[in-house]
């Protein structure tokens, strides 16, 4: 059945509000609420097909708004490419309870301060609205109850509730994913041990840096670990995510499939001085007082580190924050999977001019991988032309034409366009809201085993 036929039969039967995208629901009409993170702008760094450039903001005044539409504006007027949104504020203290009555929009952009987060969810698909949400979706283990539950209402309510996984669009890391699904050049995957996990993902980020060539004024709530979450629920969230996506594509996975062996967080320490780099702010608030030392450092506990066995694979995340990455650099992001007959290893550091770069590196020289990385390399090469290779020292780097290289920001309006496709179908893929939420009670296992000493 088609979704315009769907929409009739439910139209005659009173439900029509129920099914995404149905007749009276085209185009997607946009709404925001409470942005307060620049990846809200960041989804409407591109214009969509079939979504209505009229966008719904909603928001109590504050510099998190005026942040917002500046980026809004700043996408709107550049030379090259420009957007055409028109964005309509409603400047309320109860951004939540005016978005719910006057409903101008049928999918909401999440992306602020997470302590709200998971609330915001829920009360939005009982309502009946679809979901685009930044990661985390929750940010500790009371949260994982009400995720659950929206889960749930979501099915009920014919709504999609989904969040946004950039990483999955990040080249280096697709063909990684690819290649670890060739069985004569991977072999079969390694499970490691807690010591040397067999699957190992980390990654460093910074307070300070440029975003569409800014720099990045963070909220003074970002520091906040109660509103932003600790390391080990936050940059986590793609991590795991990452995990499963690679080790076990396109497969349902269970809880029972993951049990956490050790977990840790700790702090970063700022000065005044940086602090006031990042947030513009003369002063630490004063919900920061607590976090602030005997000495006027600010330590927050923004690094996390879990050892975990995922359908017996040992799998390690690590996320680090500094405060500002070394000049030339940017975030950056370590990745290996470890297969018997080689490893298949991100690394973004300075020899790789801290641009992610994969290389195949075998378990034992000499063994003759030549053939398969050949041929493994041809396979490639259907669905992304110009990929080859060049030998080094350890085995080979998987050379990558700079058109497959769309950076972050870029990857905003792939999961978006990924996520329209899904509404017009109706539906997610089958193994998408299971994992989704053994992803996030993985890091809440987590969140709650770095708590005992």
């Amino acid at each position: 059945m088609t979704i315009t036929s769907r929409a009739s039969t439910l139209a005659a039967a009173g439900l029509i509000s129920l099914l995404p995208l149905n007749a009276e629901q085209k185009p997607v009409r946009l709404m925001t609420l409470d942005p307060g993170h620049f990846h809200a702008a960041l989804v409407q760094k591109s214009m969509y097909d079939d979504v209505s450039p009229a966008v719904h903001v909603f928001a109590p005044t504050s510099p998190d708004l005026d942040l917002h539409l500046k980026r809004i504006n700043g996408f709107n007027t550049r030379p090259e490419n420009p957007t055409h949104w028109k964005t309509q504020v409603h400047r309320t203290d109860n951004s939540l309870e005016a978005m719910l009555k006057q409903r101008p929009g049928n999918v909401v952009i999440l992306a602020g301060d997470n302590s709200r987060k998971t609330d915001n969810i829920l009360a939005s698909v009982k309502a009946g609205i679809n979901v685009l949400a930044d990661k985390p979706m929750v940010i500790n283990p009371e949260g994982m109850t009400k995720l659950r539950e929206a889960f749930k209402v979501a099915q009920e309510k014919n709504v999609l509730l989904y969040d946004i996984m950039t990483e999955r669009h990040e080249i280096t890391t697709i063909l990684q994913r690819e290649l670890s699904q060739i069985p004569a050049l991977y072999g079969q995957q390694a499970t490691g041990t807690p010591e040397q996990p067999a699957v190992t993902k980390e990654s460093v980020h910074h307070y300070f840096k440029y975003v569409s060539g800014k720099p990045l004024k963070r909220p003074p709530w970002f520091f906040d670990v109660t509103a932003e979450g600790e390391g080990i629920v936050d940059v986590t969230t793609h991590l795991v995510d990452l995990i499963q996506w690679e080790c076990f594509p396109g497969e349902t996975l269970k809880q029972s499939d993951v049990k956490m062996l050790s977990a840790r967080t700790w702090p970063t320490k700022l000065t005044l001085a940086q602090f006031k780099k990042a947030t513009g702010l003369e002063a630490f608030p004063d919900y920061l007082k607590k976090y602030i030392n005997a000495d006027g450092i600010l330590e927050v506990d923004c690094n996390g580190e879990m050892v975990y066995t995922l359908k017996g694979i040992h799998c390690k995340t690590s996320v680090i924050w500094n405060f500002e990455a070394p000049k030339g650099a940017k975030d950056t992001h370590y990745s290996i999977m470890q297969g018997r007959n080689c490893a298949l290893v991100i690394r973004q550091g300075a020899e790789q001019g801290y641009q992610p770069t994969l290389y195949i590196e075998p378990v034992k020289k000499g063994t003759g991988l030549t053939t398969f990385v050949q041929a493994a390399v041809h396979d490639l090469q259907k669905n992304w032309p110009g990929v080859t290779t060049k030998t080094t020292t350890n085995g080979w780097q998987v050379v990558i034409p700079e058109k497959y290289k769309i950076g972050h920001e870029g990857h905003f309006a792939q999961v978006t366009k990924a996520y329209l496709d899904y509404l017009k179908e109706g539906k997610l893929p089958e193994w998408e809201v299971p994992n989704m939420l053994v992803k996030y009670q993985t890091i809440m296992d987590a969140y709650q085993l770095s708590r005992k000493k």
